[in-house]
């Protein structure tokens, strides 16, 4: 398992987000690093979408909350900025 490819493009290594969950090659934090880059690049996707630029896939948002729910990873308000990629 490549961790930085993961980090950098989740969807590359993993079909959906809680596959990740069972990769016993990575630690907790390293998985909860992969769900945030991958949390993130939903946003940015849902982003898009509200600009009319979407057409993409379906989003996978719900299911990285509910892997970062399984490994009770807090909310990351420490890199969080209020907006629609996750602010509040």
């Amino acid at each position: 398992m490549d961790f930085e490819r993961a980090k950098n493009n989740p969807g590359s290594q993993f079909s959906r987000p809680l596959d990740l969950l069972t990769e016993n090659a990575l630690t907790r934090e390293q998985k909860i690093a992969i769900l945030r880059r991958w949390e993130y690049d939903a946003r940015e996707l849902a982003v898009a979408e509200e600009e009319n630029m979407g057409g993409g896939p379906p989003s996978v948002l719900p299911e990285v909350l509910e892997a970062l729910h399984r490994l009770n990873a807090e909310i990351d308000v420490e890199h969080s900025s209020p907006t629609k990629q996750g602010g509040k």
